[in-house]
Formats: structure tokens, C-alpha cells, sequence
């Protein structure tokens, strides 16, 4: 077996505080999410819970960490110089790699500032500058893919899109990475599968379609806030798609506290093996191993 590649994965940080706000900042959309978060989302999204889920998931030494977007929670200007001084705490842009979400193109005026404060966090190898979607980083025996789902969305509402461009980029792009050289893991910030038509991706089905014609080893996302595993079906093989509660979350309602997962990958002869292990924080803001699972 070839030694053992450690990927963490958090997502959904909604990094607290949120700045003070100008008037003129809080036109439409964004006034009903500022109204939400003075009388709710703060009391449950708490910076020293995601220091916590930091520093233990720092301590376990991953080779590689993935973001799933959701950094910010408004996208106001103000809110950019403070995730991006946040991710830089995380690691630098050779060992973390980050996909936005909803909150990150929470309005048209600024959907585009995410892009631009963690250019090198999401940049291809291939690519010399910009960010394209889909972009691939390959690390180790990993090819980590991240796809955009995040696009600005009317009130009350927090669905993804991918894009017929995009999708085509990603099926060309699976179309060159074989499993037999690289575990491919997609990053993509919606889950596959919602109930809900306010908070669905709503061309899951074709990326169903690129998935079950192409294959990849496993998807990552986010958005939910809870923990989750579904199998998708491959091209030769079932798909897990894992999410994960949002990284600075007291446990409230029916979602969980804050947790991350790690992903031991590693290689015995022409097969790949893939075995989760889920860490969440409890009432006294202790990290512990809650659950552990073989996904391949």
C-alpha cells in the first residue's frame, strides 16, 4: 500500500463577527440577512467554536485542507480582509484549497470579491493567473477539482448553479484524470441532492450525469450545516458525497455543533482506499473523534 495521504475538510465558517454595516450596504437582500443575523445567526455562529475546530484540526497535521465555501456571511466589503487574514491562519495556498458559496455571492455588487481575495487559494495548476471554474490542483496522489455553484439569489432564497459552461469544462476535465493516476475529490459548496427548492442546486442532474459518465472518487460540499453521506452512482463505481456541519456552529435546533472530517487516502495496487474520520466539538469546546467510517 502507498503511504497515506491525510485530507481535512471544513466548510460553512459564516466567520463571526460580522462588521458593522452601512446604511447604504443594506439594501434588499442583504437587509433581511442583517435582520437574521443581529436576532439569531450570531448567537450559534461563534468564532471561538471555529478557533477551537482549528487549532484541533491544525494539530492533526492533514497534507492538504478543503474549504467548501461560505466564508462570509453577508459579502460585504468589509467582511473580505478579515476571511481572507482567516484563511491565511488555515495554511497557505499550497496546502489549502477553497470553493465559495451562496454567502460568499450574496449580491451582484460583490459576488466578484471573492474571487479576487483568495485568487491563489483557488488557482488551477495549470492556470498562470484568474480563477476559472472548474479549476484542478493536484496534490500528492490527489486531483482536488472545484467547481462554482455560488451565484447572487433573490430574497430568501439560497439555491446553486453550476452553469452549461461549466459543466462541460468539468466533463472535459474528468475526461483527462483517470483513477488508475489520481484520486479525484470535487469540491462544490451545494449538496447533490436537496428537498429543499430554496436551497437545492438546481442543475444537480446534469452534474449527476457528468459524474455518472466520468466518475470521481469522492465530492465534498457544504451548505447544510449537517453531517451527510450519499452515494451517487459512478462509472464504475458508487460515488460518496460527504458534507459537513458548518465549521463555527454551537449545536442549535436540528443542527449538529461544529465538525470537520479527515480523509485517509491511500493506494494498494490498482485499488483506492478511503476511510473517514468525523471530529466535532462538544458543550465544553473539546474536539474529539465522534465517528469513523470506509468509504472505499
Amino acid at each position: 500500500m502507498t503511504d497515506t495521504f491525510m485530507l481535512a475538510h471544513l466548510s460553512d465558517p459564516h466567520l463571526p463577527p460580522l462588521p458593522v454595516a452601512r446604511f447604504r450596504d443594506l439594501a434588499g437582500k442583504r437587509a433581511l440577512g442583517y435582520i437574521n443575523w443581529i436576532r439569531n445567526r450570531h448567537k450559534y455562529h461563534r468564532r471561538e467554536v471555529l478557533d477551537a475546530l482549528v487549532a484541533d484540526m491544525q494539530a492533526q497535521r492533514p497534507d492538504h485542507i478543503a474549504v467548501t465555501g461560505d466564508l462570509v456571511n453577508l459579502a460585504l466589503e468589509a467582511e473580505f480582509t478579515p476571511a481572507q487574514a482567516w484563511l491565511e491562519s488555515v495554511g497557505t495556498p499550497q496546502y489549502v484549497t477553497v470553493v465559495p458559496g451562496n454567502h460568499d455571492a450574496y449580491v451582484r455588487a460583490t459576488r466578484h470579491h471573492f474571487s479576487g481575495a483568495f485568487e491563489k487559494y483557488l488557482q488551477g495548476d495549470a492556470e498562470a493567473a484568474g480563477t476559472p471554474f472548474p479549476f484542478v490542483r493536484r496534490r500528492g496522489p490527489l486531483a482536488l477539482i472545484g467547481v462554482s455553484s455560488a451565484v447572487p439569489t433573490p430574497p430568501l432564497m439560497a439555491t446553486g448553479r453550476l452553469g452549461r459552461a461549466q459543466l462541460d469544462a468539468l466533463d472535459r476535465e474528468l475526461a483527462q484524470l483517470r483513477p488508475n493516476e489520481a484520486f479525484r475529490v470535487l469540491l462544490v459548496h451545494h449538496p447533490l441532492q436537496s428537498t429543499s427548492r430554496m436551497k437545492r442546486l438546481t442543475d444537480s442532474k446534469a452534474l449527476h450525469a457528468v459524474l455518472k459518465r466520468r466518475g470521481v472518487e469522492l465530492v465534498l460540499h457544504g451548505h447544510d450545516h449537517v453531517h451527510s453521506t450519499m452515494w451517487l452512482e459512478g462509472a464504475d463505481r458508487q460515488i460518496p458525497v460527504v458534507g459537513v456541519p458548518s465549521a463555527s456552529a454551537l449545536a442549535h435546533r436540528h443542527y449538529p455543533a461544529a465538525a470537520y472530517n479527515l480523509f485517509s487516502i491511500a493506494r494498494d495496487g490498482g485499488k483506492w482506499h478511503c476511510v473517514q474520520t468525523v471530529r466535532a466539538i462538544d458543550a465544553d469546546f473539546r474536539v474529539k473523534q465522534i465517528k469513523q467510517a470506509t468509504l472505499l
